[in-house]
């Protein structure tokens, strides 16, 4: 079992980094596509950051389990955000992997939060 969690635990954590990467790589960009997500103006400059340090957390194990409550927390607000939005039949772009992710909301980005929810579940466990 600990080491299916440290897997998943490296998994979640890259996912994490190469998210924020694009984000911040995306530049001025990034907060206007957070915008249209719904995202308050404070948060849209904190999110790529936030997750670029939980997922180099949980890529090296350091801080656990910490790092795996925040992933889950995090991973949480951002499905609670999409089915939100896809309730009110909202489908702006995704933006969650930056420019690499400018499909429309739907329910593919659900399923996708639901594997990554189970995964970090599962690197509580590392």
């Amino acid at each position: 079992m600990h080491t299916v969690a440290v897997v998943a635990s490296v998994v979640v954590g890259l996912v994490f980094v190469v998210a924020g990467a694009a984000k911040v790589a995306q530049g001025a960009k990034w907060p206007a596509q957070a915008a249209q997500l719904g995202a308050p103006p404070v948060l849209a400059p904190v999110v790529p950051w936030w997750e670029i340090v939980v997922g180099a957390l949980l890529v090296v194990q350091l801080g656990a389990p910490w790092p795996a409550i925040a992933a889950l927390a995090t991973l949480l607000m951002f499905t609670a955000l999409i089915v939100r939005l896809l309730a009110r039949g909202e489908h702006p772009p995704c933006a969650c992997f930056g420019s690499w992710a400018a499909a429309p909301l739907g329910p593919r980005h659900v399923a996708r939060n639901v594997v990554l929810l189970s995964l970090a579940t599962l690197a509580l466990f590392a």
